[in-house]
């Protein structure tokens, strides 16, 4: 295994625990994908070393690629230029995924077959749904830097993905981050005890009120 992937695997079970929220900010506001890509099934939850993709739009040729080559724990993250009218990733890669122990999918484009996704509880983020195919002709790439919701993305990066959407940790700032979003989660929890103590969040937060005209 690469020594970047190594690192973002072992980074996942102490990631787990955050949300995306915190993992921003802790980045400095850095790494959230774009809010339209979201999770395809209620309650998928993704954590791992991303494997990037491209696929030219309507063929996905290059993600059965991916997930021959994808190591276990790996997150699938792809782009397909955006395209909406034909589902990119189904049943078929998920089994074939899930054999592999490809931890999910992130993509900017649509998929399909959600019921099943959601009964194998395959955690998959996608841009849409569509039940148009894709042929499998043209080629893209596998393992190369990519553009997806506008953060630039590169094999080994750490992708964590909720309810809330999806951030992107990448792998040399790994444990900076960590120990930011720890900070970071102490300090709320101790906001939110002050709260329930009476307090408010303009005093806490040293806010100020705008003047009155």
């Amino acid at each position: 295994m690469k020594p970047h992937l190594a690192k973002a695997r072992d980074a996942v079970d102490r990631f787990a625990d955050f949300d995306p929220a915190t993992l921003y900010e802790a980045s400095g506001r850095k790494g959230m994908v774009d809010p339209g890509i979201r999770p395809a099934w209620h309650g998928a939850k993704v954590c791992g070393p991303a494997l990037t993709v491209e696929c030219p739009p309507g063929d996905n040729l290059m993600l059965h690629v991916a997930v021959s080559r994808a190591e276990r724990g790996a997150v699938i993250v792809a782009t397909a230029g955006s395209y909406l009218l034909a589902g990119a990733w189904g049943e078929i890669l998920t089994e074939a995924a899930r054999a592999r122990g490809v931890a999910g999918l992130v993509i900017d484009g649509a998929v399909r077959d959600i019921d099943a996704i959601e009964a194998l509880r395959f955690p998959v983020f996608s841009r849409g749904l569509a039940i148009g195919s894709c042929s499998k002709e043209r080629p893209g790439t596998v393992d190369a830097p990519i553009q997806l919701g506008g953060v630039t993305i590169r094999s080994g990066d750490l992708v964590f993905g909720n309810a809330d959407g999806v951030v992107i940790v990448e792998h040399d700032r790994i444990e900076e981050v960590y120990e930011a979003a720890l900070s970071r989660r102490k300090r709320e929890s101790e906001i939110i005890s002050k709260l329930r103590q009476g307090r408010t969040t303009m005093e806490l937060l040293g806010l100020n009120e705008p003047p009155q005209h």
